[in-house]
């Protein structure tokens, strides 16, 4: 990387490390993740994570490792809706393969972090009575034995070790009030734990780079109720992962419980972890209660953010330049589109009442944004103010974006079709193309 690379990409995460310090993030390690080769890269991000003030629960599956074990035991078990029945064998081998994972994690995050980037941090972890397990028990006639579901969660005693800088790991085994242990699902525990602690992420990780949508492309963010679309897809699919459907539910679970985001990504590319919390990117899905990106009136507030965006325009000359005082003058008239208190577009509504038309202008969508039509959504709304005071034409004038303007239903008019103001402003050396829409 190229010491340029380095600095912006270190600017660009130092809001995300601002906002996510003091913050409570449930991370979930399935099964599948941990067998990866790239589980000690995973363990050492998360060493970072904890480095950096974020207050980390990690709770972790065991799905796969529980599998070999029983058949190398001999033994099987069979499934209810995608959930284990535990026997009392099975709940025997089972307590061996999640208290051996215990340990082993423990030991890769406080002993095992030499040769790394968090060489000679001290990263305390504490496992304990947190959850109080109950039986499922019986359900369509079917008996799930000593399979359970979480009964209740000791909320101030994760908090306490939370407050002490600790981090709180968790298993799919839980007792209950009557001393019996019952095997619960990873998912299940962690998307109680967060609901429970109002945390503020839940992160899982799958062998596929998030949720995929029908030609193979990952799917940058959901709203729950797209999320459940997306699942009963996956649950009619026999192909489909075990685990990202399970995770998938749990985050709409929990977003519609109160948790705002919840983060999918991939455990087998290295770094995925950090790439998600700390660009605005991001590399998975997100399934969310809110979009991150925000389409609203510009304030006062605003101005640098503006500036910021339509100053490299202005120097090249395809925009006029505004003045700072001109701007704070016309910022009502601006709408934006923030993503993570970032301006990634803008266009104005310059009103021209006595000939009954508005200008469309200033249009900027940032560079790194251009790939989602944002300048359409832009202009939409736009339309939508015209057509609500009753204007009716909207006119823009262009020197380089003749085609998209064609595009959207305008077409190109003489100067003298401008509003009288407009055309006394006309500036004759630039010859903007003048673009006009009857609304």
């Amino acid at each position: 990387m190229r010491t340029t690379e380095l600095v912006d990409s270190f600017r660009h995460s130092a809001p995300y490390v601002n906002a996510h310090r003091g913050k409570t993030f449930v991370i979930m390690l399935g099964g599948e993740a941990i067998a990866q080769r790239a589980f000690r890269s995973i363990i050492n991000d998360i060493a970072l994570l904890h480095s950096l003030g974020i207050r980390i629960v990690l709770v972790y599956g065991a799905r796969p490792q529980i599998d070999e074990a029983l058949v190398a035991q001999g033994l099987e078990t069979s499934y209810y809706n995608n959930v284990r029945i535990s026997d009392e064998p099975a709940l025997k081998v089972i307590k061996q393969v999640a208290g051996a994972l215990q340990f082993d994690i423990t030991a890769r995050l406080s002993m095992s972090l030499g040769n790394t980037p968090m060489q000679g941090a001290q990263i305390n972890v504490v496992s304990g009575n947190f959850v109080i397990a109950q039986p499922l028990g019986v359900e369509d006639g079917i008996d799930f034995l000593h399979t359970g579901k979480v009964r209740r969660i000791d909320v101030d005693g994760i908090n306490h070790q939370l407050n002490t800088n600790d981090i709180v790991l968790m298993g799919p085994i839980a007792a209950s009030v009557t001393g019996e242990s019952f095997n619960l699902t990873a998912e299940e525990v962690a998307t109680q734990v967060a609901i429970k602690l109002k945390a503020d992420k839940i992160i899982g990780f799958n062998a596929d780079k998030g949720i995929l949508d029908s030609n193979g492309e990952v799917i940058a963010e959901l709203m729950p109720n797209e999320a459940h679309h997306h699942l009963k897809r996956l649950t009619d699919d026999p192909n489909s992962c075990v685990g990202t459907t399970a995770f998938l539910k749990a985050s709409i679970d929990a977003c519609r419980k109160g948790v705002a985001r919840c983060h999918l990504v991939s455990h087998m590319d290295d770094g995925a972890l950090l790439q998600e919390l700390f660009s605005r990117e991001g590399i998975g899905t997100q399934i969310v209660t809110q979009s991150a990106e925000k389409l609203r009136r510009a304030t006062i507030a605003d101005i640098g953010g503006v500036l910021d965006l339509i100053r490299p325009l202005e120097d090249k000359g395809i925009l006029v330049r505004r003045s700072r005082e001109q701007l704070e003058m016309e910022i009502e008239q601006f709408m934006l589109i923030e993503r993570d208190s970032l301006v990634i577009g803008c266009a104005a509504l310059y009103p021209f009442e006595q000939d009954n038309a508005g200008e469309f202008a200033c249009l900027v969508v940032h560079p790194d944004y251009r790939d989602a039509d944002r300048g359409s959504l832009l202009l939409a709304n736009i339309i939508n103010q015209a057509r609500v005071r009753g204007y009716q034409r909207l006119f823009a004038l262009t020197t380089r974006s003749i085609h998209w303007f064609l595009e959207h239903g305008f077409e190109i008019v003489d100067v003298d079709q401008l509003p009288q103001m407009k055309q006394q402003l006309y500036n004759y050396q630039r010859k903007s193309k003048v673009l006009a829409l009857d609304l």
